[in-house]
């Protein structure tokens, strides 16, 4: 099918931070993964197609205990991540089959298990005006710039400063260009598919308004406050 519009859920962290023998992406949130909700929501979306990128060695976990057990039926391939993420992406980018200039890509980050169906479709409707935009939200504290020594050099206009989420979207022939620039390049320090987009320089990257629920779990806390916003849901 040509024309799609395909979204690559990346489940491959190991959430040092969360302090969990288990992957942060297979905890349980109301007795189901976090991988669980992202993928639910991509399902009831516009997306056409869902290639999931997983931690080494889970993607049979992944396909057994995820998408058949909760019939996530859109997912078309589960493929290894690499060493850093935008190797992930970058492996997921090559998945995608039968893609053509006017395909695009949503690329998620599988731990924002509180995404929304409509934050998803929005961000598809978007993308195929302005052809490449990021999901944020404006700050709401004052932000300082602090040097290793732990002085404050700057304080950036709050109104200018944006946390920027996922889904992140983009025409399919671009991000693949972006990407194989910086993997050529060796480009370090990469945090988000938008940096990879301004390193090659091929367009503009518009923000679009996003969801402050749209967290992405790195934290105990943060696994506490998703379980409690689901099941208010």
């Amino acid at each position: 099918m040509k024309n799609k519009v395909i979204a690559i859920v990346l489940a491959g962290g190991k959430g040092k931070r969360m302090g969990a023998s288990v992957s942060k992406q297979y905890l349980l949130i109301e007795d189901k993964p976090v991988l669980y909700y992202s993928l639910k929501a991509f399902e009831a979306s516009n997306v056409d197609e869902i290639v999931i990128v997983a931690e080494k060695g889970t993607t049979e976990f992944c396909r057994t205990n995820i998408v058949e057990k909760f019939n996530i039926r859109k997912v078309s391939s589960i493929i290894e991540g690499g060493a850093e993420r935008y190797n992930s992406v970058h492996n997921g980018l090559k998945a995608i089959a039968d893609a053509d200039k006017e395909s695009y890509v949503l690329i998620h980050d599988g731990a924002r298990a509180l995404i929304s169906v409509e934050v998803i479709n929005k961000t598809i409707e978007e993308v195929k005006h302005k052809k490449a935009v990021v999901v944020g939200v404006p700050v709401k504290d004052t932000i300082k710039v602090v040097d290793e020594n732990g002085l404050v050099v700057d304080t950036p206009k709050r109104e200018l400063l944006w946390q920027i989420q996922t889904p992140q979207a983009f025409l399919y022939e671009e991000i693949l260009a972006a990407y194989n620039k910086v993997i050529s390049d060796n480009v370090q320090g990469i945090t988000d598919d938008s940096m990879v987009m301004e390193y090659s320089n091929i367009r503009k990257v518009n923000v679009i308004m996003g969801e402050y629920e749209n967290i992405k779990i790195t934290t105990p806390d943060d696994l506490i406050y998703a379980t409690n916003t689901i099941k208010k849901m």
